[in-house]
């Protein structure tokens, strides 16, 4: 066991869904690691690729499990969606596919949300997506508009099954225009960007934690930041060793974690 990986580190992005909790539960030795990070001086933050979701929602589905957490714990894609168009295109017209809490987020955001006419298309998970807002968005991006997607998910894990995520409506979009966005969200470098910004600190004092190879483990190994595997959520030992995406290490959940800090 190699303690030195997590040395630098002063802060653990940890992913939810899989990672921290699974069904509405919160996985076993969880808050052990939680508790073992304060310990030792770290902090950490949630993050969460999923713009149908806001901090809100987050916040109450953890207080839920009995772990509630301050507003400035939870970040969520559409925060770098926001701070990404507010950077590099302030006061541009932005026609959002998005539900209510990513409008809202977007809205404070102060980012300017129309129907027609725009210079920008973001795409993210909506939940309330109409074959009217496909039309109007595969008509701009024919017209060769700004494309801009939150996150690269194809599918988001449900109670039930799953529900086809931003990444699925990438690839219809692609096959309806021919055209591919910017894709913020883990494993972006706008991400890391974000964070780094919104900590003050260096990439060297971040290190992702998660259940998916390819977001939660590429944003590390992409942009050498440690990163660790856990096998509590989507991935299995077997698709990991078939994988060319590497985890700084693999563990069985955020309890084994914990005894390399």
């Amino acid at each position: 066991m190699d303690k030195s990986i997590f040395a630098k580190t002063k802060y653990f992005i940890i992913d939810m869904d899989g990672t921290f909790y699974l069904s509405g539960n919160i996985i076993e030795g969880s808050k052990d690691f939680i508790s073992k990070l304060r310990e030792t001086g770290r902090d950490f933050y949630f993050f969460t690729n999923n713009s149908s979701n806001n901090v809100e929602v987050c916040r109450e589905k953890l207080a839920k499990m009995g772990f509630p957490v301050d507003e400035d714990k939870v970040i969520v894609s559409s925060h770098v969606a926001g701070s990404y168009l507010n950077k590099n295109y302030p006061g541009k017209r932005v026609y959002l596919l998005g539900n209510e809490r990513l409008t809202g987020d977007m809205i404070r955001y102060g980012i300017n949300l129309v129907d027609d006419d725009p210079d920008i298309v973001l795409l993210g998970f909506d939940t309330t997506l109409t074959y009217e807002k496909i039309r109007k968005a595969a008509n701009y991006l024919a017209a060769g508009v700004t494309y801009i997607a939150t996150h690269p998910d194809v599918n988001c894990p449900m109670a039930d099954g799953f529900m086809p995520d931003t990444g699925s409506m990438i690839e219809m979009f692609a096959a309806s225009t021919g055209r591919r966005p910017l894709v913020l969200g883990k494993p972006m470098k706008a991400t890391v960007d974000y964070i780094t910004g919104l900590l003050g600190c260096d990439k060297s004092e971040l290190a992702f934690v998660g259940d998916r190879l390819a977001t939660d483990i590429a944003i590390g190994m992409n942009h050498g930041i440690p990163c660790a595997l856990v096998y509590s959520g989507v991935t299995t030992r077997e698709m990991y060793a078939e994988s060319e995406i590497r985890a700084s290490v693999d563990v069985d959940n955020l309890k084994a974690l914990a005894e390399y800090l």
